[in-house]
């Protein structure tokens, strides 16, 4: 078994897995990623770009390959401690603003601290600060049915970003945003990135998402294509992008 490089926060290789239908989803894939890295992972639906994200969070396991956190494997972990990792040190957007409707908007940003014993205090201020740089500080004694959707996606944004994750898996964050809502957030989770040491993988079909990314991998039927690397350009333009030819 080959450890990952040093550079690499999170490593993986020739990962393969076949739905429960029979049909493939990662034939192969390897993919790293540096710390404080902006990752996207582009391609059609049904591409694979989900069920990637997976396998790397741990949150299924890849019928083979490997996968590498901070130098420690990942595959070869149990349930238990997977769930714990994903806990601990990792984050997740879904597509969908999923909000527990019993709390309040401070409260469902806060829930990742306080499930690992921080105190309430001490997490309603990392929770706000988060909410106020995405501009629903002022939202933050309301319940999710008060909200908007654009609103809920989020505080499920300053959720994620709270607890200050190692790795951020974003699988089409900005799908229920509209484009000025879309150009926000990404911002102030390409700034998180860069000012918190976060890395963040970024799972998106949308190029002018894939776009905010410093590296682009591109996937077409669950095996990575050819991906060109540009120059670095301006904040508007991206720096990032591929094309989905082999």
């Amino acid at each position: 078994m080959e450890a990952p490089p040093d550079n690499d926060v999170l490593w993986a290789r020739s990962l393969h897995f076949t739905h429960r239908d029979g049909s493939p989803a990662l034939g192969g894939v390897s993919v790293g990623v540096r710390e404080g890295e902006v990752l996207a992972v582009s391609g059609p639906r049904g591409s694979g770009k989900t069920t990637l994200l997976s396998c790397l969070s741990g949150l299924v396991r890849a019928e083979s390959g490997e996968v590498w956190f901070n130098s420690a494997p990942v595959h070869t972990l149990g349930p238990v401690a997977r769930e714990r990792l994903r806990r601990d040190r990792f984050g997740w957007i879904d597509p969908v603003p999923l909000l527990v409707p019993e709390l309040n908007v401070w409260e469902n940003a806060a829930l990742p601290l306080m499930l690992r014993g921080t105190g309430r205090r001490r997490a309603k201020v990392a929770a706000q600060e988060w909410l106020d740089r995405l501009d629903v500080g002022d939202k933050s004694r309301l319940r999710p049915h008060e909200l908007t959707q654009a609103e809920r996606q989020r505080v499920c944004f300053a959720r994620s970003l709270a607890p200050a994750p190692a790795v951020l898996f974003a699988d089409e964050p900005t799908a229920p945003l509209h484009r000025a809502d879309r150009a926000h957030v990404l911002r102030t989770l390409t700034t998180a990135a860069r000012s918190h040491g976060i890395t963040v993988v970024l799972a998106t079909h949308d190029p002018e998402t894939a776009a905010v990314a410093d590296r682009t991998v591109c996937l077409l039927d669950g095996r990575r294509v050819h991906t060109v690397h540009l120059p670095p350009v301006g904040e508007s333009e991206g720096r990032a992008a591929c094309s989905l030819s082999a």
